[in-house]
Order: structure tokens, then C-alpha cells, then sequence
């Protein structure tokens, strides 16, 4: 099976689909993987690391694509690259499509495109094993740019996430008890903020009590609860997830207007939509802006800030799933492995999923169940 690793295009997103880790192991068992010269620079992989395991180097993306059964990416293809999509192949991405454009859906659809969204990859478990380690990554990340952004220079509130013996702990509230809001309650926990985290599942705020030994306060994620709390917020952390569909607005701007002027939002749904109402999204170059005297942070694709710690940790989550493709065929490895199933959004350019359908307004137009069935 041919491979193909196209060089990012959008706006400071250095991270890369394949690592020369994740080359090595296709190579190795036969299979060709083109890398466009220059995909891994910003991750800090020169092209000699991928030739010494194996992979060709081509210097176009039309090259990476054209030659490509598969294609590895990490963030939603761009017009410029629509046209680029070669008949029949399989595209992988965090492609959060029930937010893409139309003319998206329109170039997989006219392509017959089987594309793989990175995001809703789920293990029977409920485990999410490609989205877990950017999950991981933002949350790990958060309390370094509030820290920042809540200094009197920034416009903040000039106060310490950590607070001083005599001087109170700022305080963090937490929109979801999943991967991200977890990894970034264990972050600002260890600076020293006092954390609470809200969902509206009982067993993820029962394994928050357990994972930080009740350092941690929880509350159910109700209106009144958030209206209650909202206030008190010199951060306010946004890690709502719905997998495949908008995430819910849970902060509205009334509530927004209740926060203390120079405090922060971090909204990082904001790649479904965003659960908070004031937000829109933002980039690495430009992160912030001030709404209702609030700075939100709004940047889809933070992990890519630390490109080459984001691109292992892909690399590490996705390999398996690629080595299998490679070696038994796409049908037999959706057959196989659960996680994959689940992340078809469209299968040969037609609507393979029920969420992308209903967010689109439309009706599945193919049974995937019966096209893997044979191969179980």
C-alpha cells in the first residue's frame, strides 16, 4: 500500500501526520511512504531521517497526494488542497466536519474520498485513542499561556495562578471531566490553583475525586451551578466534547458578563463549535481577543505549539492502526479494529456517518456495516 505525507499548509501547524518512527514501520513491512521535502521540518525531522528509514521524499503536495492510497495528515485539508484529492483514496485528519465548509464535503464527495476523522475514532470502551494525546497535550499546556495572559502586561488581572503564603490561589474552573479537562485540572493542581471541575456525568467527576484525592472540588455541570460559580473564575477552561457533533453552549454571554474584567477563557472546543458563547476561533499567531472584558484564548490546534512532542505522541496513537490497513486492506482493518470503524465519516465519498448526517441535514447514504461484514 502507498502512503502519503503532505507538509502542513495551515498557519503555524508544524506537526506532522507520520514520524520517521511511523515510516520505519510501514517501510519495513513493504509498504511505500511519499513525504513532501520538508513535512517533519517544523517538527524538527529532516528529510534524511525519513530516506534513512525508507521513505521517498517527493517535493510536491500534489506528489504526496497523487501518489497516495492513503493519506496521513493532522488538520483539515484547506481549499488548496481539495483539489489535490486523488480518485478513491483514503484521507486521515482531525477533520471535524460538521463544522467544515461545504466545498469540503464537497471535493471528498466528487473524489469518492473515504474520510477517516481522527476525533471520532472510539474504542468500544469509550475510549478516544487518537484524540486522547492532543487532549493530553492542550491540557498540559493550558496553565503556561493563563499564566501569561491573566499578567497586568497582558491586559490580565495581575494575579499568580499559584497565589503566595497570605495571598489567595487563583481559582480555575473546569467545563468537562474527559481527557483535556483532566489533564488540565492535573496541571493547574501542580501550580498551585485552586481547581474545580464541572461535568454532567457523575462517573467522570466521581474519577476526578478519586484520580486527586478530593484536592480537586467537583459539581455537576447544571445551569445553575455554572451561574453560580461563573463568577468567581479567574480562568475558565472549555473542554466540552460530544464526539462527531457541535459542542453545546454552556456559557452564554450573560455569564460572560459576570466574569471580573482581565480574567480568562480558554475555550478549547472551539474546534466543534465552542461551548461558550462569545468565542470564535483564533491561531497561534493571533490567540486572543476581548470580549465582554474577558480575554479568550481560542486556538484549535494548540498542541501544535510543541509540534514535535505532539507529532510522537500521533504517531504513537495512530501506528497501529495504519500498520493494519497497510497489511490486511482498509475493509479488513475497519472489520478488525473498532476505533477505526467509528472514525468513517464518509466511505467512498458518501455519508457513512449518522452524526455528520444529522448535523448536515441529510440521510446516511451507505450501510458500512455491510461492506465490513464479509471481512469478519
Amino acid at each position: 500500500m502507498d502512503f502519503g505525507v503532505p507538509r502542513e499548509v495551515r498557519v503555524l501547524e508544524k506537526r506532522v501526520g507520520l514520524t520517521p518512527a511511523g515510516v520505519a514501520a510501514l517501510s519495513s513491512a513493504g509498504h511505500t511512504v511519499y513525504v513532501e521535502h520538508n513535512a517533519g521540518a517544523g517538527a524538527g525531522f529532516r528529510d534524511e531521517n525519513y530516506e534513512n528509514v525508507g521513505g521517498k521524499i517527493v517535493y510536491s503536495a500534489a506528489e504526496a497526494f497523487g501518489r497516495a492510497d492513503v493519506v496521513v495528515k493532522v488538520a483539515r485539508p484547506t481549499q488548496q488542497e481539495h483539489k489535490l484529492f486523488k480518485q478513491g483514496q483514503a484521507i486521515l485528519s482531525y477533520f471535524h466536519l460538521t463544522v467544515a465548509s461545504p466545498d469540503l464535503h464537497a471535493a471528498l464527495a466528487d473524489r469518492h474520498v473515504t474520510a477517516i476523522a481522527y476525533e471520532v475514532m472510539q474504542d468500544s470502551d469509550g475510549i478516544l485513542p487518537i484524540l486522547a494525546p492532543m487532549s493530553e497535550v492542550a491540557g498540559q499546556l493550558a496553565p503556561i499561556y493563563a499564566g501569561q495572559l491573566l499578567t497586568s502586561p497582558q491586559g490580565g488581572r495581575g494575579v499568580l495562578l499559584g497565589g503566595l503564603p497570605g495571598v489567595a490561589r487563583s481559582i480555575v474552573l473546569i467545563l468537562g471531566a474527559g481527557t483535556l479537562g483532566r489533564s488540565a485540572a492535573r496541571a493547574f493542581v501542580g501550580i498551585g490553583s485552586q481547581v474545580l471541575v464541572l461535568d454532567s456525568d457523575l462517573r467522570r467527576l466521581r474519577m476526578v475525586d478519586e484520580m486527586f484525592g478530593g484536592k480537586v472540588s467537583t459539581m455537576v455541570a447544571n445551569e445553575y451551578n455554572l451561574n453560580r460559580m461563573v463568577g468567581f473564575a479567574d480562568v475558565l477552561v472549555g473542554a466540552v466534547l460530544k464526539p462527531g457533533e457541535r459542542a453545546p453552549i454552556l456559557i452564554t454571554r450573560q455569564m460572560v458578563q459576570q466574569m471580573r474584567e482581565g480574567s480568562v477563557i480558554m475555550d478549547f472546543s472551539i474546534d466543534l463549535g465552542g461551548c461558550v458563547e462569545t468565542s470564535r476561533p483564533t491561531s497561534l499567531s493571533d490567540p486572543t481577543f476581548v470580549a465582554e472584558g474577558v480575554t479568550h484564548f481560542c486556538v484549535p490546534n494548540l498542541p501544535a505549539a510543541v509540534a514535535r512532542t505532539s507529532s510522537h505522541a500521533l504517531n504513537n496513537a495512530l501506528q497501529p492502526y495504519l500498520v493494519r490497513m497497510a497489511d490486511c486492506g482498509l475493509e479488513c482493518a475497519l472489520a478488525e479494529m473498532p476505533a477505526l470503524y467509528n472514525g468513517v465519516k464518509l466511505f467512498q465519498g458518501k455519508i457513512a456517518s449518522q452524526r455528520l448526517a444529522k448535523a448536515l441535514g441529510r440521510e446516511i447514504e451507505i450501510d458500512m456495516a455491510a461492506i465490513v461484514e464479509q471481512y469478519r
